[in-house]
């Protein structure tokens, strides 16, 4: 699990302005009814508001004065106590509310009254001035009588009027079915097909027998026919489907669709430019991702804000922050880096593997028959730095590689030489909040072995690469990677907590051996030394069979060391060895991409989707492209092309997982700041941010109230507030670049 909590109630600064209790009275509560008046026929009680909130009884309604410059969504609040929840039950959370003027957002909320203020359901509906109802269903997660139902209206910059009624929370309600639509039968890669590679398509059908298909060109004429292959019960949805190949069509074309069974497809095109773009956008995201910098407007129209954490009002900063409280006695300027995910925290760990795939991508151009590390040359991306005579890719990626360099525990103190697990805010923050206007304490957290192991690899791995632009740089961080190897071999066993996991993702590991080999590898692979290279040997990790069905991510490291060495020229003895086992490795993916009627390399254990699923079929995608890559042989070429269809829109939601690609992409994933679902003035992701997927556990409110029961893919939303399907990492977009590159080589 990514992270345990993203979306909580932050109350503290709620709690601090102090709360206006409006008159008590009896409860008067039913069985079912849970809020106490929330028609408001003759009075206001039992609600309460923050202290800067005027409520009034109006026609039978309740009615409030929001004052503006407020910051965040709860510093204005009106809500309701002692609310009893049970554990399994479904709810239904329904009311009526306005706002003068039209355009206001209210944040609804059910969750819990004190802390650690988690929320159990939350919505953000803008509001009109002629008003509307509301109504929604979900499942309670806990039992407790000290839940709370509460408007949030704060964080507008002028005064407004907010109005609700017939405030409702009925316990005992069926679980409301959710049916998302999934638009025409027949599934393809929306995108782009190569015209030199594999074409394949799904037909979700009743059908028994084969049907007849054909492939139609924009203007209505048919370019090619043939018959379907009947699959039966695709495991992975629970659907009845059929396989469309149409590989045999070669030419170019644009707005071609399939039609098959009565059903037309969403048009795609065949030609290899769209992942040209894909390539350069999936790395593009990194720029607005940056703490520590204006993001220029002119470099990403629509994407202009204020730089975060510099300690300028209301940003407590991330200049010198302190450690949290027994951990040290020191402040660090950690500013720089890039923001993780949806939140304004930094993550060495996840760092770490981000920078790895990224500076994996352009190694691979370096070496591989295909690669063309002249695609991310200087001025490919845009970004402030475009101009210095430097690949715009190893430009990018020192932005995050000197946030980790401040990272590490500086010499003369304890633990000195190893790096601090995260940055980040000392409580959870609400959406939508951009970096700029973060209130929150900034707190480091103890250092790790993990993230210590991370620093000394992507160091590593690096100072090869930094080294022909800049010899001084790349000195500096083969420094670091050997301070935090010896720091690591000094202390192996210090691991992050998996409890500590408020105000950031906890990014717990409890096996560190992984990390070991992985940066022993990259030490292994730029100093060539001796002892770098018997530690590669000696380690169990080294013949472990790595290449599970899950694959790789920030907590399976191994398979980061093990490709580089079977990819980046080295001497290590037994090299060949190293390449089989990623062929093998290859083999099985292959093999599932085959036995799959959605043709993706990755069937996890019972079905069950893991967060981040997008990435993982990515990650097992950039095994079966290395064996390409190692062999030259064609069937891992198409394997690997073929992997992208899934994310494209080749799966049982009939959604592009990748912003701005695809007749119907994915486009409200959980960010504070791309958060144009909750604030029109906002705007969605950028271009090429990859969602993280199908999540089985379902662990945020939204998904929890939707997606139970859910099969396989269908565990999956596209909701800002689902956090656990829907948000956007630096780690899974790393995925995606890897594959673009690789694909559009092939082009």
């Amino acid at each position: 699990m990514k992270r345990p909590r993203t979306a909580l109630l932050s109350l503290t600064a709620l709690l601090a302005a102090g709360l206006t209790a409006l008159p008590a009275a009896p409860a008067g509560a039913d069985e079912v009814e849970q809020v106490r008046n929330g028609t408001f026929d003759t009075t206001l009680d039992p609600w309460w508001t923050t202290s800067n909130v005027t409520p009034n009884l109006t026609d039978g309604r309740l009615c409030a004065d929001v004052p503006g410059g407020t910051q965040n969504r709860w510093d204005a609040t009106i809500g309701q106590n002692d609310i009893t929840l049970t554990k399994g039950e479904s709810y239904r959370f329904s009311f009526y509310a306005d706002g003068v003027p039209d355009g206001h957002v209210v944040r609804a909320i059910v969750g819990l009254s004190d802390a650690p203020y988690d929320t159990w359901f939350e919505v953000s509906p803008q509001l009109s001035v002629s008003g509307n109802s509301y109504a929604y269903t979900f499942t309670s997660p806990v039992d407790t009588a000290r839940a709370q139902v509460a408007f949030q209206v704060g964080g507008s910059a002028d005064p407004w009027r907010f109005c609700t009624d017939d405030v409702s929370l009925l316990g005992g309600v069926p679980p409301e079915r959710y049916e998302p639509d999934t638009g025409p039968r027949v599934r393809v890669n929306q995108v782009a097909y190569l015209p030199a590679g594999p074409k394949n398509a799904t037909l979700v059908t009743d059908a028994a027998t084969r049907l007849p298909w054909q492939l139609k060109r924009a203007d209505g004429t048919v370019a090619a026919r043939g018959w379907t292959v009947p699959r039966g019960t695709d495991a992975s949805s629970a659907q009845t489907v059929h396989s469309i190949d149409f590989s045999g069509y070669k030419a170019r074309g644009k707005g071609l669709t399939l039609v098959a069974d009565g059903e037309t497809s969403r048009p795609f095109d065949i030609d290899a430019r769209a992942y040209e773009r894909l390539r350069l956008d999936a790395v593009k995201f990194y720029y607005t991702q940056r703490s520590g910098i204006a993001i220029r407007d002119d470099l990403r129209p629509g994407y202009g804000r204020a730089a975060g954490h510099l300690n300028v009002a209301p940003n407590q900063g991330d200049a010198d922050v302190p450690c949290q409280p027994g951990v040290c006695d020191y402040s660090l300027d950690v500013t720089g880096g890039w923001y993780d995910a949806g939140d304004h925290g930094k993550y060495v760990v996840n760092g770490g593997i981000s920078v790895w795939e990224l500076l994996s991508t352009y190694e691979r151009a370096l070496h591989a028959r295909t690669g063309q590390p002249a695609r991310f040359g200087d001025g490919s991306l845009a970004i402030p730095e475009s101009g210095n005579k430097v690949p715009d890719l190893l430009d990018e990626v020192r932005w995050q590689l000197e946030f980790m360099l401040k990272m590490q525990v500086p010499g003369g103190q304890p633990l000195a030489g190893m790096a601090h697990h995260k940055v980040h805010d000392e409580a959870w923050t609400g959406l939508p909040l951009m970096p700029s206007a973060d209130p929150q304490k900034r707190e480091l957290h103890p250092p790790t072995t993990t993230a210590t192991l991370n620093l000394a690899a992507s160091a590593a791995q690096a100072a090869r690469l930094y080294k022909p632009y800049d010899r001084k740089f790349a000195a500096e961080l083969l420094t670091a990677a050997r301070t935090a190897w010896a720091a690591a071999l000094a202390h192996p066993d210090l691991l992050p907590d998996p409890n500590d996991g408020v105000g950031g993702g906890a990014y717990p590991d409890t096996d560190a051996s992984d990390d070991f080999y992985w940066a022993a590898s990259q030490l292994y692979l730029t100093t060539g030394e001796k002892q770098f290279e018997r530690y590669v040997l000696d380690s169990p990790v080294h013949t472990a069979d790595i290449f599970g069905a899950t694959g790789f991510d920030w907590a399976r490291t191994a398979a980061a060391g093990r490709l580089d060495l079977a990819t980046v020229p080295n001497r290590l003895p037994g090299r060949d060895k190293v390449r089989q086992s990623v062929v093998k490795g290859a083999d099985r993916y292959l093999a599932t991409l085959k036995a799959q009627p959605y043709g993706m390399p990755y069937a996890p254990d019972g079905n069950v989707y893991d967060w981040g699923s997008n990435h993982q079929v990515l990650n097992n995608a950039v095994v079966i492209a290395s064996a390409y890559d190692i062999t030259g042989a064609s069937k891992y070429r198409d394997g690997a092309v073929q992997s992208m269809d899934y994310v494209l829109g080749r799966n049982a939601l009939n959604l592009s997982y990748v912003t701005g690609y695809g007749d119907v992409s994915a486009e409200n994933q959980h960010s504070r700041w791309y958060a144009h679902q909750l604030d029109p003035n906002l705007p969605h992701p950028p271009a090429g941010s990859l969602a993280g997927g199908p999540n089985s556990s379902i662990q945020d409110p939204l998904a929890q109230a939707k997606l139970q029961g859910c099969v396989g893919q269908f565990c999956y939303i596209d909701d800002i507030q689902s956090w656990s399907t829907n948000e956007l990492t630096i780690n899974w977009n790393a995925a995606l670049a890897w594959m673009a590159a690789f694909v559009a080589d092939q082009g």
